[in-house]
């Protein structure tokens, strides 16, 4: 931290030591008793004009000297200004008022009335220190720009950016959203265990801890699809679970270790019921959300208003290379080479090799494919759905299959889950499954870039 601050803080410190010498630690205050929040006083101004108002919030900004001194209060929803004047709040008072700092959370006792200028305003008629701001706020014209600053001082960021309050607003609205879509569709919100004992249900590389009472590894689930399995074998038909999944990768744009998923699973369902549920879902949360079915990202227009595409993976391979690639590796690294990024629009890509989809159920117009497919939006991965594979010798088969491969040193590999093999042979209706990845969804909806501004505290290395 720069010089000019550290001397700024000393003089912050200085005074909060003097305010607790004299009895007034503002730190003593247990709570304040609000009647409105700010945004009510500005859209119920008509109706509230002349009443004794109670508002609290942080101070931003401040000005004026004299008999008469200005200050923006702001809470969760906007600001206010306010207005102290000597013939109103008396000079003790209006003394007291122009020592706070900016950053101070206050409580405020006021008439609501307009300025001389016309702008809504609570005319101070008392007021209570509440908390002292120790740190000074970020420069009020420049804010607090840098993403690692922002990132790691996450308190501060919200402080001086209102678009990030805004973008977290809108993450909370659209969890809130996707939740009501499944309920309104009969699906029950589960748990499953975050800790497993048999890493599954994806392929990627497990964060590993160690139980001390029972003395056995155990890892930091990288999805919750096997469990979630398990409870449609026990007749939950319709299930999902909004939670963290852990995968021990690397941190880029559109990566962070830990990472929020909607996971669900449909009985008597296949992929292309869970394509239906995606879509729906999708444009659903992004009306309700952005008032909308067209938005803008990174310079391009998304329209959700119109079907989503439905397309193999060969298929778009062929119309952006001229080549009628095998299905196999070549065509999956051409794929993410050359049309990954391309994808813009909502597009459902279909038939993923069986080798790369050990628990879908295999097509029966070609058993080398399964019925999978990924959603693309903006260039970004968005979600994955099966028809899930129900046949526990075919499951088996593959379980062994993957679990040689993690022998032979593939990390990313499925362990073999003989309990989930047993709950398979109790019978599995025919059952879609799908997961769609909640932090680029919001990226997605709020025009963000970069995965770190959608997650409120993002995995980072420390300081020091």
């Amino acid at each position: 931290m720069s010089e000019p601050e550290n001397e700024i803080i000393q003089l912050r410190r200085a005074r909060l030591q003097e305010l607790q010498n004299a009895g007034r630690d503002p730190f003593a205050q247990t709570r304040f008793d609000r009647t409105h929040k700010n945004a009510e006083l500005l859209s119920d101004f008509d109706a509230l004009e002349g009443q004794n108002v109670r508002v609290a919030g942080r101070i931003k900004t401040r000005r004026g000297s004299g008999k008469i001194a200005f200050a923006d209060l702001h809470d969760v929803s906007g600001k206010i200004q306010l207005i102290a004047q000597i013939d109103r709040i008396g000079e003790e008072k209006l003394a007291a008022w122009k020592e706070l700092d900016l950053g101070d959370i206050v409580g405020v006792e006021g008439v609501l009335m307009k300025s001389r200028s016309g702008e809504i305003s609570v005319g101070v008629t008392d007021f209570v220190l509440l908390a002292v701001s120790i740190q000074p706020l970020p420069d009020k014209y420049h804010g607090l720009q840098d993403i690692e600053l922002r990132s790691r001082m996450r308190y501060a960021d919200l402080i001086a950016n209102a678009d990030t309050l805004e973008t977290f607003r809108k993450r909370s609205e659209i969890v809130r959203e996707m939740r009501a879509y499944l309920d309104a569709r009969e699906f029950i919100e589960v748990e499953t265990p975050m800790m497993q004992a048999i890493p599954g249900g994806a392929a990627a590389r497990p964060f590993v801890t160690h139980h001390n009472a029972l003395n056995m590894p155990l890892y930091l689930r990288i999805a919750p699809e096997l469990y979630l399995k398990r409870l449609v074998v026990g007749g939950l038909e319709r299930v999902y679970e909004i939670n963290r999944n852990f995968r021990n990768e690397g941190v880029d744009a559109s990566h962070n270790p830990e990472f929020t998923m909607m996971e669900c699973y449909q009985a008597f369902a296949d992929y292309h019921d869970m394509m239906d549920l995606a879509e729906g879902a999708i444009r659903h949360i992004c009306q309700r959300v952005n008032g909308t079915l067209e938005i803008e990202y990174e310079g391009q227009k998304i329209d959700f208003s119109q079907p989503f595409r439905r397309v193999s993976m060969r298929d778009l391979v062929k119309e952006a290379i001229g080549l009628d690639i095998p299905n196999g590796p070549n065509l999956a690294q051409a794929f993410e080479k050359h049309v990954e990024e391309t994808l813009v629009q909502p597009t459902f890509v279909l038939d993923f090799p069986v080798e790369n989809s050990p628990l879908a159920k295999r097509k029966n117009d070609d058993p080398k494919l399964t019925y999978r497919f990924e959603l693309f939006i903006a260039g970004f991965e968005l979600g994955n759905a099966f028809s899930e594979l129900n046949d526990p010798t075919d499951q088996e088969t593959r379980f062994r299959e993957q679990a040689k491969r993690k022998g032979e040193g593939d990390e990313e590999a499925q362990a073999f889950d003989a309990d989930y093999i047993r709950a398979l042979q109790f019978g599995l209706a025919p059952c879609g499954g799908l997961g769609i990845g909640i932090d680029r969804l919001v990226m997605i909806l709020t025009g963000q870039n970069n995965i770190r501004d959608v997650i409120l505290f993002p995995l980072m290395k420390p300081e020091n």
